[in-house]
């Protein structure tokens, strides 16, 4: 096998641009204000807004809208609703102010069509609840924040004669009120703080992670409003962008700051020390951003346009604060010189040292017992992960919604008044052979989808203005959320347009939002696999080359896999088995949104591979000088622990202060990310990865010699020591 020597190689790079940025504080702190500025200008001249498109070129789904808005563009926009409703008497009473605010809506800009409120259907039985679909040519929330307050004054001839007005579909989404999502950044940052003046003492040592951190996320958020302005980012892609950047930047930040420290202490002068800094923790640090950065990138190899760009959305930020840690930091370190402990609110520490620390301690008991606490980490995420047996993958409807919500209120209006179905209608589109008679086909077909199991109603089929397409509208019996409502959709699709077109050289399709978000779930829900196993695979690379150790790089997909699992059960708990769900602001359970797991797969392993470059890499750097696995072992994870530890618990509360997101997909991803950095931070890195490799022993840094030749050298944490050479591989 193939060993590597306990020497390390020298590496002037990156200490050279750490010392220099160090040397040079004022200059990178304003080509850091200059980009920040430019950036956030350009985001506001540009105005980027944020979307979600759930199409899917080429599938049948997107076919059928797609003919219906070339054959009648009336209908074949984006659908939204205007929901009216009355506490007392009935909306005949009031017909006259309501079709005024329908005739003001309908000569707003972007509209195609609205419906008429008071035709058979679209009228509850107690007369008090009626509704109007309006087709927009574009999806309203892309259109501007002053685009609602126009639909309110439109509507306001039906509110003056008390008649409440409440928006669905598109227009109750653009309705909904932003900027919810500061609480919980500021909630982020004031726990950071706390986090870092206990775990760390001084002032500086805690100030100076946050403001790289808020420097690199503001940037980001403007580079990616910018690229908003010409490229659909998911909605929930700023809010997305403002917890990968937090969360990452301040770790990133404070190991740096803990390793310049501790060189400080042992008597470097601050040039030096960042210099030192940079070129150790700072390539580990650009080693960790680049693994996240690879399996966010991995969510293109699904295909779907959408679930890439929310990877996008989340590297830019990534990128950034990988930056900002190797040349902000340095500067602001370079800044603070020597008094960087000067202000302290207890005894400032730095990195253990000796036999007789906390974590030394902790590592001697691993060591003692390791297959104890290999079998009880491994037991633990096991044992979470249980409920992903039971995962149900569907898309959040207005019925998850807060009860104040616009769009909640017409969901609840039109369960109420018109059967739960009414909110999730199928649009059911056949393309006749050219010249081919349709009257006998739009019977055949009324009546099939008319005797069809779980069908609450069908509209009349008409064709389309040009005659080139017969149109109808199915009502599900079941609510959008239902499972009946799934099956319908493939007995649809499957069985009863198969059998009405048999013979007819007729197409047939079956179209909507919500037939669009099934397939879209579909199709996520079977390229998932595919995702696991690019994002594995680069991985594996990338620690190969970075550790030159096979079983590094293994355990250490494995283990990920492990926390992935754990989070993925608690979510299912809370969400869908409805497990607390409530005390998070969740009216009801809810399937998991479903691109949540293949969001969540990418975020967490590559975090999982932050955490495993800096525990490995100061492992590695101990049995390079030692020669001794367990002391490597023991010696890496005794100076990284409280570390990794701080890490965590910030990057935690980053993550779990966005439980107060109104957007449940947000608090899915809160509580996703948060509770998997807690398990992988604590479980996985302080017990389970230890004691494998106390298990392993010199096996830890086999590598074949066949694979040794033909993999790049990426050495994650070379030695700081000036003259030792560059180690050569030996056979042992």
């Amino acid at each position: 096998m193939t060993l590597l020597s306990s020497t390390a190689p020298r590496r002037r790079g990156l200490a050279r641009i750490g010392g220099w940025c160090a040397a040079h504080p004022w200059l990178i702190v304003a080509v850091w204000f200059v980009a920040l500025a430019a950036a956030t200008l350009g985001h506001r001249a540009l105005g980027g807004t944020y979307t979600d498109d759930f199409t899917l070129p080429g599938s049948a789904t997107q076919t059928g809208a797609d003919l219906l808005k070339a054959h009648q563009p009336a209908a074949g926009g984006v659908a939204g609703q205007l929901v009216f409703t009355v506490g007392s008497g009935t909306l005949t009473d009031r017909q006259s102010p309501i079709e005024t605010a329908i005739g003001d809506v309908t000569h707003l800009p972007h509209v195609l069509s609205v419906g008429d409120p008071f035709t058979t259907g679209t009228v509850s039985h107690d007369g008090r609840t009626a509704y109007a679909t309006v087709q927009f040519d574009q999806n309203p929330t892309t259109l501007g924040s002053g685009y609602v307050p126009s639909v309110d004054n439109a509507t306001d001839a039906a509110r003056t004669a008390g008649v409440r007005v409440d928006y669905g579909g598109a227009l109750g989404q653009a309705a909904r009120p932003g900027g919810g999502d500061r609480t919980s950044e500021l909630i982020g940052i004031g726990v950071a703080i706390i986090v870092l003046l206990l775990g760390f003492g001084t002032v500086l040592g805690a100030g100076l992670p946050i403001v790289s951190a808020i420097v690199g996320v503001f940037t980001g958020l403007g580079v990616l409003g910018m690229l908003a302005a010409a490229v659909t980012f998911a909605s929930v892609s700023p809010t997305l962008a403002t917890m990968m950047g937090l969360g990452v930047g301040i770790d990133y930040a404070l190991f740096l700051t803990t390793r310049h420290r501790q060189a400080l202490l042992d008597g470097a002068d601050p040039v030096d020390a960042a210099a030192r800094t940079v070129a150790t923790s700072g390539r580990a640090v650009l080693i960790a951003a680049t693994t996240v950065v690879i399996a966010l990138a991995g969510l293109y190899a699904s295909g779907i346009t959408f679930i890439g760009q929310l990877g996008i959305a989340a590297g830019i930020t990534v990128v950034i604060a990988a930056f900002a840690a190797i040349t902000l930091v340095p500067a602001l370190l370079g800044l603070a010189g020597r008094h960087i402990d000067r202000v302290h609110v207890r005894r400032p520490v730095a990195e253990p040292v000796g036999d007789d620390g906390v974590w030394q301690r902790h590592a001697a008991r691993v060591g003692r017992r390791p297959w104890l606490f290999l079998t009880g980490g491994v037991l633990i995420a096991a044992v979470l992960a249980i409920p992903v047996l039971s995962i149900h993958l569907g898309h959040i409807d207005a019925g998850a919604d807060p009860a104040g919500y616009t769009d909640r209120h017409a969901y609840d209006a039109v369960s109420a008044g018109f059967g739960p179905g009414t909110n999730g209608p199928f649009t059911i589109v056949i393309e006749p052979a050219p010249g081919a008679t349709t009257d006998s086909l739009a019977n055949s077909l009324s009546q099939a989808l008319g005797t069809t199991t779980d069908v609450a109603s069908v509209s009349p089929v008409r064709p389309t203005p040009d005659n080139a397409l017969l149109v109808a509208t199915v009502i599900p019996a079941s609510p959008p959320q239902d499972t009946r409502t799934d099956q319908l959709l493939g007995t649809l699709q499957n069985t009863t347009l198969p059998d009405v077109l048999a013979g007819q050289h007729a197409q047939g399709y079956v179209t909507g939002t919500l037939a669009g978000q099934l397939t879209f779930r579909d199709e996520v829900a079977a390229r998932l696999p595919l995702i696991i196993c690019v994002v594995i695979a680069c991985a594996l690379l990338l620690l190969l080359a970075s550790f030159r150790s096979l079983a590094v790089a293994v355990k250490a997909a494995l283990f990920n896999l492990l926390s992935i699992g754990a989070a993925y059960g608690v979510v299912v708990a809370v969400f869908q088995w409805g497990w607390g769900g409530t005390a998070l602001g969740v009216g009801e359970s809810v399937p998991i949104e479903s691109y949540v797991p293949m969001m969540m797969f990418a975020i967490v392993f590559g975090l999982s591979m932050d955490y495993e470059v800096f525990l490995i890499s100061r492992v590695r750097e101990v049995w390079l000088a030692t020669g001794d696995n367990a002391a490597g072992v023991a010696g890496g994870l005794a100076a990284t622990a409280r570390v990794i530890t701080c890490a965590a618990c910030i990057m935690t509360s980053v993550f779990l202060a966005f439980l107060l997101s109104t957007n449940v997909v947000v608090k899915m991803l809160a509580l996703g990310l948060g509770v998997s950095v807690i398990i992988d931070a604590t479980v996985i890195r302080l017990i389970v990865v230890p004691a494998a490799m106390f298990l392993l022993g010199r096996w830890n840094w086999w590598l074949p010699k066949w694979l040794d030749r033909v993999l790049p050298k990426l050495d994650p944490h070379p030695s700081e020591t000036a003259q030792a050479p560059t180690p050569e591989p030996v056979t042992a």
